[in-house]
Formats: structure tokens, sequence, C-alpha cells
């Protein structure tokens, strides 16, 4: 493991335009050479921290996936033995944030790491379902009804922990309880030594497959599979992944450079690398930064993932997305995302994102919506997948099941950018646009351009046309200083009725690749291109039929 003074290896940079107080970023897009230099205003604001683990301690996150694997042990003869004894088989569970006893806040990174290392690992498990972090994060610290979290998360059983740290010593207690009548199934304390841990990894990871008597199979290899030896590089990795999910231009800053340290502490771990890539093909989606910016380093970030392991699906999953929406060459889409389901068909996000951005652009509506059902079924509560499960019902012209799903979404978190900006999106959808308006009007949580897309098609839609030429001013003038999706420009023109202005915008999106450019055949915004000659051009010059 490099210390901190050693020069970076295989870090990628972050662009100019979201980089915010990143300094130093270099120009290099090679993934093996690219180096990203820590942000003026490194650590984030404090509501996100407490919602997550430190990762910033250098001893004490070994020990996370460590404890995880020890409380398989206890977990797994509990789960074994139910199926056993004839007492009803349990094959779904939900392992809820551990309580943190310790008496301080600074050990949180512990509990939460213990549950995630133990999620992620139980999740390679065929056959068993386990609710995602992004689905049991919004139980902690709250009152436990393990009855009413199994209803809600569509599970058999729920594990919960509590964590008490003194000094090297660590207790763990963990209960597995069934939630059809809310008996304790399991129980078990561990007392261990902090700094003894680490070194028995691999024996308990080996006592788990003998007691067990797995056989060769892909339960043996899952149990055993390790994506990184170095436990700090892994907490990095788990706290990027929580400021992914939360999509705000500074949350998409930090997943990246959380995913650069953990590629630095260790460069052959790969889903690192598929952090990288994911947050890159993502963020023009937004759009934070440009594809030009962003698409090299997703690229070269999937491409290194897939050298260190070929078989890993969720680098398959993001190389579909990047051919998809960047290249526009859906065959080679297709194969990825076939590809990421032969070598693990459970995959929420792969459902997701093939839904999201293959069947949904091509107007392959019914299979699109399956597969959003699917990826809810996995991970029912996704904030950015129910978001865009919305939408892909939208995009279908199903546009009450869409808003009910937007609705739904927006309950669960208020404040997120996705469920805000799809739930604008059905409002005009649906013709209410007082609504959409309503909702736009939270430009501190929405960015500004997307608020100017959803208030330009609200007011075009409404024959307000002096708020729409305002609005395209506005935007006019944003984009003579940064980069500007302006695919939503061109469909606000051609809600004002404006053909050529409108298509004069396509073709500089064209030339962009800007993200929702491959939307064009199915949006409902650009219904009134749709008998122009230029349209079905530009339908083929996007590869998508006519």
């Amino acid at each position: 493991v490099p210390s901190p003074d050693e020069p970076a290896t295989a870090i990628l940079s972050v662009p100019p335009a979201i980089a915010g107080g990143l300094t130093g970023a270099t120009d290099e897009t090679d993934v093996k050479t690219a180096i990203l230099q820590p942000p003026a205003t490194a650590g984030g604001s404090d509501s996100t921290e407490k919602q997550s683990f430190s990762a910033h301690r250098a001893a004490k996150p070994l020990i996370a996936a460590v404890v995880a694997v020890a409380i398989l042990i206890g977990g797994f003869f509990g789960y074994r033995y139910i199926n056993s004894t004839g007492g009803g088989q349990i094959n779904s569970i939900a392992v809820l944030p551990f309580e943190n006893r310790s008496g301080s806040a600074d050990t949180d990174y512990l509990s939460d790491g213990i549950a995630e290392s133990l999620i992620f690992r139980l999740s390679q498990i065929p056959e068993l379902k386990v609710s995602p972090v992004s689905s049991v994060i919004r139980y902690k610290g709250k009152e436990f009804d393990a009855k009413k979290i199994a209803a809600e998360l569509g599970v058999g059983a729920v594990m919960s922990g509590r964590l008490t740290q003194r000094g090297d010593n660590l207790t763990i207690s963990v209960e597995l309880i069934d939630a059809a009548n809310n008996k304790i199934l399991w129980g078990e304390q561990y007392d261990r030594k902090m700094s003894d841990l680490l070194a028995t990894q691999r024996e308990i990871a080996a006592t788990i497959t003998q007691k067990l008597q797995l056989k060769l199979s892909g339960e043996e290899k899952a149990l055993t599979k390790k994506y990184t030896n170095n436990s700090e590089a892994y907490q990095r990795w788990l706290k990027g992944r929580f400021h992914f999910a939360r999509r705000t231009k500074d949350d998409m800053n930090k997943s990246i450079e959380l995913f650069n340290q953990a590629v630095k502490l260790d460069p052959n771990f790969a889903l690192a690398y598929v952090g990288i890539a994911e947050s890159f093909s993502t963020i023009p989606s937004y759009p934070y930064a440009s594809p030009e910016e962003c698409v090299p380093q997703a690229r070269a970030a999937v491409a290194r993932a897939l050298e260190i392991d070929p078989d890993l699906p969720e680098a398959h999953t993001v190389a579909g997305m990047i051919a998809a929406t960047h290249d526009w060459d859906y065959p080679a889409a297709e194969r990825a995302f076939k590809r990421s389901f032969e070598l693990d068909p459970n995959l929420a996000i792969t459902h997701y994102r093939y839904a999201w951005v293959y069947l949904s652009p091509l107007g392959r509506h019914d299979e699109a919506v399956a597969e959003m059902k699917r990826a809810m079924e996995l991970e029912p509560l996704s904030i950015q997948q129910g978001a865009n499960y919305a939408a892909v019902l939208m995009y279908a012209g199903r546009f009450d099941e869409a808003l009910e799903q937007a609705k739904k979404t927006h309950d669960l978190d208020p404040n997120h950018v996705g469920a805000l900006s799809w739930l604008a999106h059905t409002y005009n959808a649906k013709g209410m646009y007082k609504e959409a308006l309503a909702i736009s009007d939270k430009v501190q949580i929405i960015p500004s351009y997307q608020a100017r897309a959803q208030r330009g098609i609200a007011f075009a839609k409404a024959g307000q046309r002096d708020e729409v030429m305002q609005i395209v001013s506005e935007w006019k003038q944003a984009e003579k200083a940064d980069y500007v999706m302006v695919y939503w420009l061109a469909v606000t023109y051609a809600q004002l009725g404006d053909k050529d202005a409108a298509f004069a915008e396509i073709e500089k999106s064209y030339q962009n690749r800007d993200w929702f450019l491959q939307r064009l055949k199915t949006d409902p915004f650009a219904e009134p291109l749709r008998g122009d000659l230029r349209y079905k051009e530009m339908l083929k010059r996007l590869n998508l039929p006519v």
C-alpha cells in the first residue's frame, strides 16, 4: 500500500466545470497518469458528514469488512438453521445500520462500515435477496420496528446490531429477527481486539466455507472474492458510493475524489474504477460538466476496471451506459448489458441502466418498464432509480403512473435533485404547469440550468411567451461562459412552435453530444417536431429507429 507521500499511479481528475475548489488538475486523461489534487474545501457539509462514516482514520477502518465476515459466521448459521429445521424458508434479509453505543460520533464510520460491508458480502450470495445500503440508510437512528421495516423493504428477516468501542476493545451484538412473528431467530455477541482482526480475515472466510459445507460454486467464490486487500480503500469506495447517490454537484465532486483516493490506496481496486467511470458518465446528464470533459475519463476508468477484472458485471454495465448515451452505439450497449446480466442477473443497477439508457430511448417501452420494475424489486428505496422509473413511465406516455411514481419518490426524499427534477417534468407532461413551476422554484436544490428547462417548458406549454423568452435569454447568457445542455432549449422552442429555432439547437446538441439527445424519439416534449423531415433525419444520425 503506498504511503500518502508516494505519487498516485491511477487517479483521474475532476473536470474544471465541477471542480470548484480543486487545484492543480491535470489535462492528462490517461487513467494511469492523471492526478486529482485535494479540494480547497475538502470535507463537505456538516449534514453530509453526519450521515456518513469518517474515512480519514488510517488504522480503524481496516477492520470493518473483517468484522462483517465474523458476523457472517453466526448469521449464516442462523440462516441455514432456519431452512434446515423447517421453520419457514427465509431468502431475503435487510441489514440495518448498526447502532453506535460508543458515545462518540467519531465511531459512526465503524458502525456504518460494518453494516455496509456485511450487505456487500451478503449481496453476492446467489438467491439471497439483500436490501441495499440505499434502501436501509433511511432507518439509521430511527425507532426499530422489524415487522414494519421488513414490510416496507419486502424481506423476511431483519438483522440489527450494536457496537461499542473502548480503546482497542470492540463489542458487537447482532440479532437476526424473523419479521413475520417478530421473534429473534439468532443472536450473538462478539468481543474482539481491533488490532488482531485483520490478520484473521482469510482464516474466518475459510471457516465459513468449511462450516457451511459450501460447494465450489458461485457462493464460495462470493464469500472469498477479494475486491481489495486494503480495507481503507474499501471504506473510501463505500463513502464515495454514498456521495454519488446524492447527485448534487458537490457530492458528485466528492464521490470522484473518494474513488480516486481508493485507487491511490489500491491501484488494482476495480470497483473503485467503476465508481470513477459511473460518476464521470453521469455528470453530463445534469449537466455539471460537458461530455467532452467527462466521457474520456469515464471510458479510461471503465477500461482499467475491465483490464483488472474482465468479469466484473458493474464494469460492463457502465460500459453499456457510455455506449448508449455518448456513442449512440446501441448494439455495443446491448452486448455490454447482456454480459453484465450473464455475470450477475440480480444487480439492480444493470436492470435500471438497461431500461433507462437503452430500452426507453429506443421506444421499447414495455420492456423498459418491466426492467425498471425488476430494479425496484431489488432496490425499492433507491431515490435516483425511483425518480428515473418515473421518467421511463413518462417517456412511455404513461403520465398518470409516472406522476404517481414521481410523487412516491419525492416523498422518500423531498430534497433529492433527481426526485425534484422528475416530479417537475412529470407535472409538465400532465399539463400541471403551476405545480411544475413551484418545483422549479427550488433553485437552491435544483441546479439553475435544470430549473430553466422545467420553467421554460412550463411557460411555453402555458402559452406565456414573454416568460419563455426571458429564460431563453438567461440560457444564451449562460452558454457564453459554460457548457449548457441545449437539448432542453430545443424542446422549449418546440413547445413554442418555433421549429427552425428548435432544430438549430438540436444540431448544436448533436455536435455537443448532449446526454439527453438520445431521448429525441420518445420525449413527449419533442412531439411538435415529429412531422418534420429534419426530425426523422436526426433520428437516423442518432442510430435510433425512425
